[in-house]
């Protein structure tokens, strides 16, 4: 399970950008929505769902979240 930010283009020019806790399940989660048509409903780490109709997704841009060190750390 990794976590990180999905940005999902939809057909008519609308992009939504969501950061999510587990990748993979959001991933197989679009990928059946786009197979059937089906309406898709992912959880963000806030806790807020989005919904987004499997047959109108234009594309899906998945950005891996890093750990990143402050300062001089390694």
């Amino acid at each position: 399970m990794s976590k990180g930010k999905m940005r999902i283009g939809v057909e008519g020019a609308r992009e939504l950008e969501i950061e999510v806790d587990d990748l993979d399940a959001a991933t197989e989660a679009l990928e059946a929505g786009l197979n059937d048509g089906s309406m898709v409903w992912l959880t963000d780490s806030k806790g807020d769902r989005h919904g987004i109709v499997g047959g109108r997704l234009a594309f899906v841009e998945i950005e891996v979240s890093s750990d990143r060190s402050i300062g001089f750390g390694l």
